[in-house]
């Protein structure tokens, strides 16, 4: 599993259209949007090539004029993952 985090620039008349287009793609999520046009996703693919796949669609969008990734974590085996509780 990948899990990336990424800022989205999209022209700000074009806001509306990429908040569409991103709802539309697997495992995109949007976190915020400011006026101006930026844009924080996350976005969660089975492996290496889904991910490149999804950021080539992001970039594809109408209304997009960038897509920079921001985090990037792989998970190898995301059912075996520890949690740590934290006690006070």
């Amino acid at each position: 599993m990948n899990i990336s985090s990424a800022i989205i620039h999209a022209h700000p008349g074009d806001i509306a259209v990429v908040q569409a287009g991103l709802a539309a793609l697997a495992g995109v999520e949007v976190h915020a949007v400011s006026p101006e046009g930026k844009l924080i996703v996350t976005i969660e693919t089975d492996d290496d090539g889904s991910n490149v796949a999804t950021y080539e669609e992001i970039g594809r969008l109408q209304g997009v004029m960038s897509a920079a990734m921001v985090y990037h974590q792989t998970e190898s085996e995301p059912e075996m993952e520890v949690s740590v509780e934290v006690r006070r």
